[in-house]
């Protein structure tokens, strides 16, 4: 039996000035209705640097324009087991920050097909709230939450 599907992955936590967290609520269509929050990004294209990624998967999720150099980090790297659509995947992911203002407009409508109808909402959270909540869709994201936050006050 083959093992899970290795995939590069680059992630961004857009950390607002009140330090809440930009994350988006999510499902795996092989599970509709299991809930979780996670941050945003996703693979890296052949030949994307990492930096370039996390852009590219901004605009796409949430229609964030930033540029590089707004980017803090890389501030965590780990690997991550997940599923989607009943195929098993090991993620090498690199998660960034960056400021944001907690106004600025999210939209869906750069998503990719195999997102639209799973990524579900957007929402500010502090970190806190997410442990309290427990439906981050790592055990450790609140804790990377906090280290962003630091990151982005320059508390690093």
């Amino acid at each position: 039996m083959a093992g899970p599907v290795h995939r590069v992955a680059a992630r961004v936590l857009p950390v607002s000035a009140t330090g809440e967290v930009l994350l988006l609520q999510c499902q795996d269509p092989a599970r509709p209705g299991d809930l979780h929050w996670i941050s945003v990004g996703g693979a890296v294209d052949p030949g994307e640097s990492l930096e370039d990624a996390v852009l590219r998967e901004l605009v796409e999720e949430t229609g964030v324009v930033a540029s590089a150099d707004v980017l803090t980090g890389p501030l965590h790297r780990g690997e991550y087991p997940f599923s989607w659509a009943g195929v098993d995947y090991l993620s090498d992911t690199t998660l960034f920050a960056l400021p944001l203002d907690s106004t600025t407009p999210v939209t869906f409508e750069g998503l990719e097909v195999a997102e639209v109808g799973n990524v579900l909402a957007a929402g500010w959270w502090t970190p806190d709230a997410l442990r309290a909540d427990g439906t981050a869709a790592t055990p450790d994201l609140p804790d990377i939450m906090d280290a962003a936050i630091a990151a982005v006050r320059g508390e690093t």
